[in-house]
């Protein structure tokens, strides 16, 4: 029989030298830091996971000086963008999803600072500063991703906001709480917050505000870290709001372009969770390869048997679905004049639902040692599992997405 190999990517048909490259920097990296510090933080405590001498402070350091930042990154022509930040979200991922997740979080407040073209803002939030997105409330969920109310039952009520932003002519009065899964939520240097706005008539939960918050503003104060099943190296944490005072100059995005702001952090968000799992189920594949060669049962090595080789390629077929959509949705959104934010919820909910199938396979295959500590599969199904919940609940988005198809035209 003839062995074709693939690329580290798999099936990928455009890996040039300038993919190669970005792949073989960032598979390092996963390699040599965020495999072996995301397994020492899976075992610690959350406090320890963020306290001063924790080796999570070592992962930021190093990745900074990889050349990825904000900037590096909307230089880029839209297809060498979507090329690399795909390659670049997916390695990490398959190094450690939760720490992918935590760099990308990170990277949202300059990211959407420098796509509105807000030069204040993006003054605020560096490349050098740790990013925060706050948007998920403790009584409202994916409610949150919904200011359209494109989702909500006729007999429905929103409720109070547990956030509020109040105007006060040039000053901005923030109120309240965001809920404890704010990723980067209790060590978050800068913030980007959408909340309900209330410009003297109430607070508005469809037209909101999304603001730039320094973190170390007075009247912020900060949860306990959550302690998680999965994903235990990406810091969350609740965020409580005392009356915080900020210059209107923070005001990124007001109520009249809220639900737009919504949206094209949604669609880069679920973009990047769709690379981001991608590369975790191609992590827990190869797991499941290498192990299939290497254990023996019935005097031959597993991947000889035909129920082993028959998963293999069922698990070989999801990773690679999964990675052309997302790269087809990254691409796509990154040319077209209006993302698609149904594309975007497409491919997360996709490669979120691969990831855990495939590691569920993938620890099945390894028996018994699947459950050990001592080998890596456990942790991240525990990982995967936790990516059908976050930046919306895939039952969520198969709903809204589902009403993104409409076309008014036909009905």
């Amino acid at each position: 029989m003839a062995y074709v190999p693939l690329t580290p990517l798999g099936a990928e048909p455009d890996f040039s030298d300038t993919a190669a490259a970005v792949q073989a920097t960032v598979r390092r990296f996963a390699t040599e830091v965020l495999r072996p510090v995301g397994r020492k933080l899976d075992r610690m405590t959350p406090e320890e996971v963020i306290a001063p001498n924790s080796p999570l402070w070592d992962v930021y350091r190093q990745f900074a000086t990889l050349g990825f930042g904000v900037d590096d990154l909307l230089a880029l022509e839209p297809f060498e963008r979507a090329r690399t930040m795909a390659i670049l979200f997916e390695e990490l991922g398959w190094g450690d999803s939760g720490l992918a997740i935590s760099i990308g979080a990170g990277l949202i407040p300059a990211m959407i600072s420098v796509i509105l073209g807000n030069g204040f803002c993006r003054g605020i939030a560096t490349d050098a500063k740790l990013g925060c997105w706050m948007i998920t409330e403790p009584d409202h969920g994916s409610d949150a991703l919904d200011p359209a109310r494109m989702i909500f039952h006729p007999q429905g009520e929103y409720g109070r906001p547990n956030c509020v932003v109040t105007v006060k002519g040039d000053e901005l009065v923030i109120t309240g709480q965001k809920s404890a899964w704010v990723s980067n939520g209790t060590i978050g240097q800068v913030g980007i917050l959408y909340a309900a706005c209330d410009t003297g008539s109430g607070p508005d939960t469809r037209n909101g505000a999304v603001v730039i918050v320094p973190m170390n503003t007075p009247g912020i104060t900060r949860g306990k870290p959550l302690d998680k099943m999965g994903q235990r190296a990406l810091n969350q944490g609740e965020i409580y709001f005392d009356n915080v005072r900020l210059s209107r100059e923070h005001l990124l995005a007001g109520p009249e372009q809220y639900q737009q702001a919504t949206y094209l952090v949604h669609t880069l968000a679920n973009g990047l969770m769709s690379a981001t799992f991608t590369g975790c189920a191609r992590a827990a594949y190869d797991l499941a390869l290498t192990y299939a060669h290497e254990r023996k049962a019935g005097g031959v090595p597993i991947i000889r048997h035909q129920s082993v080789a028959y998963r293999l390629f069922h698990m070989f077929r999801k990773v690679e679905a999964a990675c052309a959509l997302s790269r087809r949705v990254l691409h796509y959104n990154f040319q077209t004049p209006a993302m698609a934010l149904q594309a975007a919820m497409a491919a997360k909910v996709t490669a979120t639902q691969t990831a855990f199938e495939v590691a569920s396979e993938s620890l099945q295959m390894h028996g018994g040692n699947g459950l050990a500590h001592d080998y890596p599969v456990e942790k991240i199904l525990r990982d995967a599992r936790a990516s059908l919940i976050e930046d919306g609940c895939n039952e969520i988005l198969a709903i809204k997405g589902g009403y993104h198809l409409i076309n008014p035209d036909l009905l």
